[in-house]
């Protein structure tokens, strides 16, 4: 029996907002490095378990694109965090980079699925991804450049994810629509009949 939710898009996008507004603080000389194990420890606490709350509900609702790339940007804090907290380690960087450019890979995969159906959604996933894809590319290379790129990217990535937060939890508590978040296609006749998370297709 399909059961009504509350949707989980708002407490995944404000997780990752936290997390990516931290870690481009640290890339951006914001954060001294010897606060280093604050972030680490915010990724782990913060950052990890609300998105993955935000995937196993996602999974619950059927909305598997939403939920795949939640699971897969949780993971993602909680390597880093635990790297963070690890302190400089002999290679550590090189390992830290491939894996931040596979993850960033890997999430074209739920943005392919979602394709227009939410927009401001996908936008969240594409700046999560490139800010990983730049991220990784700055662990590899030790360049100062891309990492103040990477920086910059983050800071776009919380901005996005701040407003999806907001625009999707109006929409739920309120039962339309109030700020625009690009719905088309499967996604905008999924909130037409006016059914809820978890009842209807797609979050």
């Amino acid at each position: 029996m399909l059961r009504p939710l509350g949707t989980p898009l708002p407490v995944g996008f404000l997780g990752l907002a936290a997390g990516a507004f931290l870690v481009s603080a640290v890339q951006l000389g914001w954060i001294p490095p010897h606060e280093r194990h604050a972030v680490a420890a915010v990724l782990v606490a913060f950052a990890f378990p609300l998105q993955l709350l935000a995937a196993l509900i996602g999974f619950r609702a059927r909305d598997t694109a939403f939920a795949t790339a939640m699971a897969v940007l949780a993971t993602g804090w909680l390597v880093q965090g635990v790297l963070l907290s690890a302190g400089p380690v002999p290679g550590a960087a090189h390992t830290l980079g491939l894996f931040l450019l596979v993850t960033a890979v890997t999430l074209v995969v739920p943005i392919a699925s979602t394709g227009a159906g939410k927009l401001a959604a996908s936008a969240v996933v594409g700046c999560a991804a490139l800010r990983l894809a730049l991220a990784g590319i700055q662990q590899l290379t030790g360049s100062p450049a891309w990492e103040d790129a990477a920086g910059a990217a983050g800071l776009a990535l919380t901005v996005v994810a701040l407003y999806s937060a907001t625009a999707f939890a109006l929409e739920d508590t309120r039962g339309r629509p109030v700020l625009p978040v690009g719905r088309y296609g499967s996604g905008a006749r999924a909130v037409e009949d006016g059914a809820e998370p978890g009842v209807r297709p797609l979050l």
